[in-house]
């Protein structure tokens, strides 16, 4: 059994770039946990409705796949650096509490900031003589963030990892169905077309019906190969 954490910015990130793949490892009987970094709330300008629609969406995620989840409650769309000193020992504390093994983090080039700064305070946490645990490092891509990253060869997402989701990709959508509002018609980024369209494109790359892809930025075995 492996000790599997998932971190995304929002609420929707994990399942746009690893819902499959975290069905595969709950299915497998790995333990998962779930950390959030940003939330809305009433005082950033959301309806007491949606406030409570989004905890209910949290709910349904973390129970469908079997997540503990881990709530830093940052203000959504308002990360910035200046944020990072107090977020790297939260973080770590999460780290120390559940010691995943396996990571799967946010793309560090992402064209959404609170992405990119939650990529940093995460990253900052990885060193092996802080949290030895950690194992392996795997970053994702985000529809709707990844690929409107501007195309500069430092922001390039360049996966050499593939994970068959090919019998997970029905619940995929399913899951994602749960962030109703966030959910568009093609060629909004985020319509069930675009997402079965990406995982088709890496499953073909992969040589398997449906695929998602990372890259990946540490992994460190010393079993034998």
């Amino acid at each position: 059994m492996k000790k599997v954490m998932v971190i995304s910015a929002h609420p929707d990130d994990e399942i746009l770039g690893a819902g499959g793949t975290l069905a595969r490892h709950r299915d497998q009987g790995d333990e998962l946990a779930w950390l959030i970094v940003t939330n809305i709330s009433e005082s950033g300008g959301f309806d007491k409705e949606r406030v409570e629609q989004r905890q209910e969406e949290i709910d349904l995620v973390a129970d469908k796949l079997k997540m503990d989840a881990y709530k830093l409650d940052y203000p959504a769309m308002q990360l910035s650096g200046s944020h990072l000193n107090e977020m790297i020992p939260r973080i770590s504390e999460i780290f120390d509490e559940f010691k995943p093994e396996r990571i799967y983090v946010l793309n560090r080039s992402d064209v959404h900031s609170d992405h990119r700064v939650g990529f940093d305070a995460v990253n900052a946490c990885t060193k092996s003589f802080r949290h030895p645990y950690v194992r392996e490092v795997m970053m994702y891509e985000c529809i709707s963030e990844t690929e409107f990253t501007p195309a500069l060869p430092e922001n390039v997402f360049t996966p050499n990892c593939f994970v068959d989701i090919s019998e997970q990709m029905e619940e995929k959508i399913k899951i994602m169905e749960i962030y109703n509002s966030e959910i568009g018609e093609h060629p909004f980024p985020r319509s069930e077309r675009n997402i079965r369209a990406l995982a088709t494109f890496r499953g073909a790359t992969a040589g398997v019906e449906y695929a998602e892809a990372f890259q990946i930025l540490k992994s460190y075995r010393f079993e034998e190969l």
